[in-house]
């Protein structure tokens, strides 16, 4: 079961709790015995006993899988070890787990596989640096081509920092990993390949808490924050949000940004639009005010007045886009900065970035992102890493899209989104999602923490609606998540 502080370690990191416990006094007997049970439970709880396999490796990972075969095998399963090394030249806890298995083992061979009807994965976990030999990439491969796999920590051949497979790593069925997830469990491709990721405790210190970290994005680090209006609130009080309009014939997105705004909560959503496209917006909008501005001055003074800005949905990459951002900039108002109002400044991101004030938010995906910050996403390790340096050098809060979403702020805080849904990758998703953040930023909540629940509301929402879902069904299913979310606290 995932701790409650979400917090994601690299495999430094985890290895140091290991150690950690270790110097404490804490067996790494013991910890490796509570590991192998706790894999062996969660395949218990998901499957009738069948025969099984589990493959052994040379390390703590194979002495995990010793005790998982022997905890199985005491409940009755059939259960057989294939080993990559022999036993007697393991070490440590590894070695005891080895000796203590006192059912059939065999060499790792491909004909060995036959009969199973679930295997094992327990070669090497996150502790491999190098691709995986090929006697054991075949392995692997055929115990995936012939039906589910369990991996114990990570599947082999993933890298546990960086969730990128070092040449080859299989599709499982379930990992049951310890004590916190590693990046490898969060970020694509490794999130899928993990596929279902239980993690278990097995007695470790909780990681110390810094002013920065990683966490897996949920409510559980925000729900706190998330604005509720009390009795005797009116709409002025649960904050005031302007959206600006594209020009006559793009004004849909600022429109889905403007609802979806309204819909989270701000009490009062205002549409600022050019005065060409006054007449198509206000054919569609009742609740949500309307007001024309002329220019950067104009949009100042109204920004001035406001909680929150959007700007950006097709608003043109035009020269008036970089003026009006930048007369937004000079206002209080904290601002969600999205699409066209990136992609203006790729010629000068600084100019953007000196603009910018802690509380701003940009949400940039992948192709926007490499507009303003050339060459870093290629360049860093992870999405995280590009992340968190995109938003040490704009100075304010980056939001990285993706299916695993990244939350970046200056601070060195940062989340990874985890409960994404297909079924956003539909034209102006994106707008809500910056309505929904904007929103919430309206009524007073933190940025960074406004940007990680937005992100997951938004998918929430798309993942309760499901198949044929376009951008316009989202705002008005909003509450469906709002409500199950504070129903939660």
């Amino acid at each position: 079961m995932p701790m409650p502080d979400h917090r994601i370690l690299t495999v430094a990191e985890a290895a140091a709790a290991d150690q950690a416990a270790a110097a404490s006094g804490l067996p790494l007997e013991l910890l490796m015995q509570r590991a192998g049970a706790a894999v062996a439970a969660a395949i218990a709880e998901r499957w009738t006993p069948r025969p099984l396999v589990v493959l052994c490796g040379p390390g703590d990972n194979g002495g995990d899988g010793y005790v998982a075969a022997a905890e199985l095998a005491r409940r009755g399963w059939p259960v057989r070890v294939l080993t990559a090394v022999d036993p007697a030249r393991m070490k440590g806890a590894a070695a005891q787990a080895a000796r203590d298995w006192t059912g059939p083992v065999s060499r790792m061979e491909l004909a060995a596989l036959d009969g199973a009807e679930l295997v094992v994965d327990a070669l090497y976990g996150a502790g491999l640096t190098r691709p995986l030999a090929a006697p054991d990439r075949e392995m692997l491969r055929r115990a995936a081509e012939r039906g589910p796999v369990i991996a114990v920590d990570l599947p082999s051949g993933l890298s546990g920092d960086t969730g990128q497979a070092l040449g080859y790593a299989p599709q499982v069925a379930l990992t049951v990993t310890f004590h916190r997830k590693k990046p490898a469990h969060v970020l694509e491709p490794g999130r899928s390949l993990c596929g279902e990721v239980v993690v278990a405790d097995i007695g470790l210190d909780a990681p110390a808490r810094g002013p920065g970290g990683l966490f897996e994005n949920h409510p559980d680090r925000w729900r706190a924050a998330f604005p509720r209006p009390v009795t005797a609130a009116h709409k002025g009080d649960r904050g005031r949000l302007v959206v600006v309009s594209g020009p006559l014939h793009a004004t849909g997105a600022c429109r889905l940004a403007a609802r979806a705004g309204l819909r989270i909560g701000a009490g009062l959503v205002t549409v600022a639009s050019p005065p060409d496209a006054l007449a198509v917006n206000a054919s569609h909008l009742t609740a949500i005010m309307l007001k024309p501005f002329l220019n950067e001055e104009e949009l100042q003074l109204m920004a001035e007045e406001v909680d929150a800005v959007i700007i950006g949905p097709a608003a043109g990459v035009t020269e008036e886009t970089r003026l009006n951002v930048l007369a937004c900039c000079r206002t209080g108002a904290a601002m969600v900065v999205d699409a066209d109002a990136l992609t203006v400044f790729r010629e000068d991101p600084d100019e953007l970035f000196s603009a910018l004030d802690r509380d701003d938010v940009l949400t940039p995906h992948p192709g926007e992102f490499e507009r303003i910050f050339p060459g870093l996403l290629r360049a860093s390790p992870t999405r995280i890493a590009a992340a968190r340096t995109a938003a040490q050098t704009a100075g304010c809060v980056v939001l990285l899209k993706g299916p695993d979403t990244v939350i970046a702020g200056p601070d060195g805080r940062a989340a990874v989104n985890t409960n994404a849904s297909p079924w956003l990758a539909t034209a102006g998703s994106g707008d809500v999602l910056a309505g929904c953040i904007a929103g919430l930023m309206a009524q007073g909540m933190d940025s960074f923490e406004a940007a990680c629940a937005g992100v997951w509301v938004h998918a929430e929402t798309g993942r309760r609606f499901g198949p044929g879902l376009i951008s316009e069904d989202l705002p008005d299913r909003l509450p469906d998540a709002l409500r199950a979310l504070l129903a939660d606290s």
